[in-house]
C-alpha cells in the first residue's frame, strides 16, 4: 500500500479564462493532517474543491492534470463523481446544517441517499457518528428538533457528524473553525486530531497556529502556485523559500 493516500500531478484549474492553479504538484499522506495554507486569493478553497471534484460543479469551472486516490485517477471519465464524493467527504467554512432537516435526519441523509433504509441501521450509524464528534450526549433528547436550534459549535460538530455517516476515507476541511468561537474551535481542533487515527485530513486555514497545533504536513500556496511543502515542523522552523518564510512571521496575508 502506497504512504500517499491522493496524489496531484499536474493540477491547473479556474473559471471561464481565470486561471486560478497553475501546476500544482502534491502527495498528501495517508491517516495524517494535511494543511493548505496561503493568504486569501491563493486558490486553497479551488484546490481542496477540486480533490472531491465539487470544483465542477460552479459554472465555468475546469480543470487539467491527474488527482489519484489509492491509484485512480478521479478525473478519468468511466469515474463516478457521485462515490468519489462518498470516499472524500467535505466541511465548509460556515456550519450548514439543512435548515429543513431535523438533527438526526441531518446525519442520516448521506445515508438514505446510499440506499439505506433500515431504521435499526440508521439509528446505530446515526448515533456513532453523533458520539464521534462528541455530540450524543448533548442531542440525544432532542433528535428530532431541527439542527438550526444548536450552537455555532455544535452545528459544525453536526455537519462533521454528516460526514462521518457514510464513512469516508477522506475528510476535506474549509477553514472549519473561522466562525468559531474560541472554545468551540478548541473542540473542533481535538476532533480533528482524533479523525487523523484512522482518516486522511485535508484542511485549510489561514491560522499559522491552528495549522502548528494541528498538521503533520504543510503546503503553502501563494498565487495560485504552490510554493513549498513538507513535514510541518520543517516548514514551520526552516521554511526554505523566503514567500513562506513572510507568511509564518505574518508578514503577509
Amino acid at each position: 500500500m502506497s504512504d500517499y493516500k491522493i496524489i496531484v500531478e499536474n493540477v491547473s484549474a479556474g473559471y471561464n479564462s481565470n486561471i486560478v492553479l497553475r501546476n500544482i504538484n502534491l502527495k498528501i499522506p495517508q491517516r495524517k493532517i494535511t494543511a493548505i495554507m496561503g493568504p486569501s486569493g491563493s486558490g486553497k478553497s479551488t484546490f481542496l474543491r477540486i480533490l472531491n471534484r465539487l470544483h465542477e460543479l460552479t459554472p465555468g469551472a475546469w480543470v487539467k492534470g491527474r488527482v489519484i486516490l489509492d491509484g485512480i485517477d478521479i478525473y478519468d471519465r468511466k469515474v463516478n463523481p457521485t462515490l468519489i464524493r462518498k470516499k472524500i467527504g467535505m466541511v465548509f467554512q460556515k456550519p450548514n446544517p439543512f435548515p429543513m432537516m431535523s438533527i438526526y435526519d441531518n446525519v442520516a441523509i448521506g445515508l438514505k441517499l446510499n440506499g439505506i433504509k433500515d431504521k435499526k441501521t440508521l439509528d446505530e450509524i446515526v448515533r456513532r457518528s453523533l458520539e464521534i464528534v462528541g455530540l450524543w450526549d448533548e442531542v440525544k433528547g432532542d433528535l428530532h428538533r431541527p439542527g438550526t436550534m444548536l450552537s455555532g459549535g455544535q452545528q459544525q460538530r453536526l455537519c462533521i457528524a454528516r460526514a462521518l455517516a457514510v464513512n469516508p476515507e477522506v475528510i476535506l476541511m474549509d477553514e472549519p473553525t473561522s466562525s468559531l468561537d474560541p472554545i468551540s474551535s478548541m473542540t473542533i481542533e481535538s476532533l480533528v486530531k482524533k479523525l487523523a487515527e484512522d482518516r486522511t485530513i485535508v484542511i485549510v486555514t489561514h491560522n499559522v497556529q491552528q495549522a502548528i497545533r494541528l498538521a503533520d504536513y504543510v503546503a503553502f500556496f501563494y498565487l495560485g502556485e504552490l510554493i513549498e511543502h513538507g513535514p510541518a515542523v520543517e516548514v514551520f522552523t526552516n521554511p526554505k523559500h523566503e514567500l513562506t518564510l513572510k507568511f509564518v512571521k505574518g508578514a503577509i496575508g
